[in-house]
């Protein structure tokens, strides 16, 4: 239900007449770069429940269920459809938003050979199962614990802004 309210929010406040914003495939949203979904992804969007905080960033780690879920994402538009017109990938739980440049996740994740071997064999279902519970537990978790540095991204919380938009000035 969350991602309905960020598409219409997203549709009607900025790309009503420009893009096509929609689900695609598990994708919880995708904004496309064209008027119709027959253009490439220029956004990939994973919308939770805020109170879906078991799959949420705590604090300053990223390696949350959302976050490898936009890995998984990319990984299957960069990869499998030889997409590179991805701009950037967004998580939000309606109220914290973090966005983040996919150059970041082209250098963390589609130029790590090995980490993408291993994506791309779990995509030929050459692993034991095709459940992306092994994908994000066995495959992107651990990678992600080992990445060293930080992955800039903006982030802000719409709660930080609730007197402004409350403010009948």
């Amino acid at each position: 239900n969350q991602k309905n309210h960020v598409r219409d929010f997203l549709r009607d406040t900025f790309y009503k007449e420009t893009n096509e914003i929609n689900t695609k495939g598990s994708q919880d949203l995708v904004i496309h770069t064209g008027k119709t979904n027959q253009t490439p992804v220029g956004v990939i969007i994973e919308a939770k429940r805020p109170k879906n905080t078991s799959e949420w960033f705590k604090g300053d780690n990223a390696n949350c269920k959302a976050f490898q879920e936009l890995v998984l994402y990319y990984l299957r538009e960069r990869d499998g459809l030889k997409n590179i017109d991805i701009k950037y990938l967004v998580a939000t739980n309606i109220y914290e938003w973090y966005i983040i440049e996919a150059s970041y996740f082209e250098k963390l994740f589609f130029r790590n050979k090995p980490f993408l071997k291993q994506f791309e064999e779990f995509s030929k279902k050459q692993k034991v199962t095709t459940d992306t519970h092994l994908f994000y537990n066995d495959i992107a978790k651990p990678y992600i614990d080992s990445i060293d540095e930080t992955i800039p991204c903006a982030y802000f919380d719409i709660r930080d802004f609730n007197k402004a938009l409350h403010n009948t000035d």
